[in-house]
């Protein structure tokens, strides 16, 4: 299985785990500079044995990081690091493996190049993204991939995808965490945005400015259907809310992705709670 090259610094290899959650696919990450004698890997993926031989054969490995928990990030980290030597590090020490936890702003020299580490809480209370600044488009997968030439390249984790929205893991994960992060990346400006899970993004701070007016939208549908259904959000809220407003929120949804519904429900509905408690 060869890599694609998805910018001047960066090359995917994707895991062979479809889904309706993972999309095509876990994207693995390979970053190397031009002189660099080895990677930095963000995302082992899944622990699948010919994804993990295939990172294995694409040359040496200094560094591992992951950009959260979820095993479909995490799961070939302990066998990627027996195989290479690699250290593991991550936000949460629990998925650190020989590395010590990684801190919102760290400035990481390897692989030929700069890695800046960002915290954005809200897909899940450990997600990361990872700001290259050195970074400019190449022979990337998305049409218009030359905007962001220049401007660096985030690798986003779960906290943007290729295509469709995100999933707030509540209540390890939190709507006003996930909206402050989304205006942070916004603030990065043109950025290329490379998912875990989609295709290339031309412009971090376009598809950011979409996540956050879907947020927003989606918010006042929530309010909507309490609104319908009589339901003040700071009262205390019975069991089967989060059913009834996802009948009225999301009427078409496709029952594979019927729990991240409900999911997005109770992220939004505590969200108003709070809210209207302030």
């Amino acid at each position: 299985m060869d890599a694609t090259r998805t910018s001047r610094l960066t090359r995917r290899l994707r895991a062979p785990n479809p889904g309706p959650m993972t999309l095509d696919g876990t994207n693995s990450y390979l970053i190397r500079g031009t002189d660099a004698a080895a990677s930095v890997l963000v995302d082992p993926g899944p622990l699948d044995e010919s994804h993990v031989a295939a990172l294995v054969a694409s040359g040496p490995i200094e560094l591992i990081l992951v950009t959260h928990g979820h095993a479909d990030h995490t799961a070939a980290s302990a066998r990627l690091a027996a195989l290479t030597g690699a250290r593991v590090r991550a936000f949460d020490a629990d998925y650190c493996i020989g590395g010590a936890p990684l801190r919102d702003g760290e400035r990481i020299a390897a692989a030929g190049t700069e890695i800046v580490v960002l915290h954005t809480p809200g897909h899940t209370a450990d997600s990361l993204c990872f700001l290259l600044p050195e970074d400019a488009a190449g022979d990337a997968d998305s049409a218009g991939a030359d905007a962001g030439a220049g401007s660096g390249s985030v690798l986003t984790g779960d906290t943007i995808l290729g295509r469709g929205s995100t999933v707030i893991a509540h209540p390890d994960g939190t709507l006003g965490e996930y909206l402050a992060s989304l205006e942070r990346l916004v603030a990065l400006g043109p950025a290329l945005a490379l998912p875990a899970h989609g295709p290339t993004l031309p412009s971090l701070a376009e598809v950011g400015a979409q996540y956050l007016e879907h947020r927003r939208r989606r918010l006042d549908e929530v309010r909507a259907a309490l609104a319908t259904l009589g339901v003040d959000p700071a009262d205390p809220q019975p069991a089967e809310l989060t059913e009834r407003v996802t009948a009225l929120v999301y009427p078409d949804v496709d029952p594979a992705i019927l729990p991240a519904a409900h999911a997005a429900v109770r992220a939004q509905l505590a969200h108003l709670a709070a809210a209207s408690a302030r």
